[in-house]
């Protein structure tokens, strides 16, 4: 099941890419569309250590901006490298934060809008297997 494109998003997301990933430590831009309509953007923090994918600084800086609500994802790789796919971390993160986002993913006039659930079948939701403390 696919949804249209926001390709705003992918564009918001491409000109971070473009202008804000320098070097080995930033390589990967995501931008995330707000139920209010806004564009959160971000980029990863690579570090030897391990570091954020720029998915999960996008959670943060929605959350310090005070949205806490994304209905879109989208990551995009610098040097025009298109959109990127993310990877496993990020798909359970993006599913655990938001169980009913669309990620944008696949290549040149093959991108598409997918359920996350669909990038996570028979997946593990983190809040499904918490202990009520009441």
């Amino acid at each position: 099941m696919t949804h249209p494109v926001d390709q705003e998003l992918v564009q918001a997301a491409a000109e971070v890419a473009r202008t804000r990933c320098r070097g080995d430590n930033h390589t990967v831009a995501a931008a995330g569309r707000a139920r209010d309509g806004r564009i959160v953007t971000a980029v990863n923090a690579y570090h030897f250590t391990g570091g954020p994918c720029a998915e999960l600084v996008l959670i943060g800086a929605a959350a310090a901006q005070g949205v806490y609500e994304l209905d879109t994802v989208v990551a995009v790789g610098d040097r025009d490298r298109g959109v990127v796919p993310p990877c496993g971390r990020c798909r359970q993160a993006l599913l655990d934060y938001f169980p009913g986002i669309g990620v944008i993913v696949g290549d040149g006039d093959r991108i598409r809008t997918v359920p996350i659930t669909d990038l996570l079948p028979e997946s593990y939701v983190w809040a499904d297997h918490q202990l009520d403390t009441e």
